[in-house]
């Protein structure tokens, strides 16, 4: 019988989108994300790279048996108020073969009171995508800091078309915090759409992992949290899964 961190550490598994964004990742750092992509037969719900090895992540993982989604990032991680650039990015994505783009909302337009640009953006994202690609969008949680901004964010993605909500890029100072989470999942709530949320950047551990997902379920219910539903980006935390779930 599986102990209970165990069966938490296995949860995050199958939330996890594991993530390499750095840019001297090359052909064997893709490949050796995609082997560990799996452990005792359970796998992650996706594995997350640049665009440029979108199609030699697919293909390895096919190799190994696996179904894995393979998500990208565009207008990353800077958040670019070129709506123009950033829909090529996605166009780009989506012909390379992304099950899932993870693009950047303008916050810093949206922070200077721009709301018209971010929803243009996300719309045409989302358009690109149509119904075969998800499309997560990043907030940048730690950089708009106030309940009232991140609410807006979140507001304003949902209703251009967003599938995802997410805290992060990763790439900032401040990352994903269970305080922005609870407000981003109050929104998700209330909008009563299918919205998912992803939770990113800074959650290294288990424990890390458990906090969103006890959030998530008290906020919307346990049958809600599914990996459709719910995902937490990182690269660390697949070290402290492997440690619990490999134990002799």
């Amino acid at each position: 019988m599986p102990s209970t961190q165990q069966v938490r550490a296995l949860q995050a598994l199958s939330f996890m989108d594991l993530t390499t964004l750095n840019n001297d990742d090359n052909r064997k750092v893709i490949e050796d994300l995609c082997s560990r992509a799996s452990i005792n037969e359970k796998s992650v719900a996706a594995v997350c790279v640049f665009p440029e090895w979108v199609a030699l992540a697919k293909q390895f993982l096919k190799e190994q048996g696996l179904n894995t989604k393979v998500a990208t990032v565009t207008n990353f991680p800077d958040g670019s108020s070129n709506v123009e650039r950033a829909a090529a990015e996605t166009e780009r994505a989506v012909a390379a073969g992304a099950d899932e783009v993870d693009v950047v909302l303008p916050y810093r337009a949206l922070l200077n009171g721009d709301e018209s640009t971010p929803a243009e953006l996300v719309r045409e994202c989302k358009d690109i995508c149509g119904d075969s690609v998800k499309l997560k969008v990043i907030i940048e949680s730690g950089e708009l800091e106030q309940h009232d901004k991140i609410v807006l964010a979140s507001e304003l993605a949902i209703s251009n078309g967003a599938d995802f909500i997410k805290t992060s890029t990763g790439k900032v100072s401040v990352n994903a915090t269970l305080k922005a989470a609870e407000a981003m999942l109050g929104v998700i709530k209330a909008s009563q759409t299918d919205c998912g949320f992803k939770a990113a950047g800074g959650i290294r551990t288990v424990d890390d992992a458990v906090r969103y997902i006890e959030l998530a379920e008290q906020l919307m219910g346990e049958d809600w949290v599914t990996a459709s539903h719910f995902r937490i980006g990182a690269s660390s935390l697949l070290q402290d899964i492997q440690k619990i779930l490999v134990k002799a």
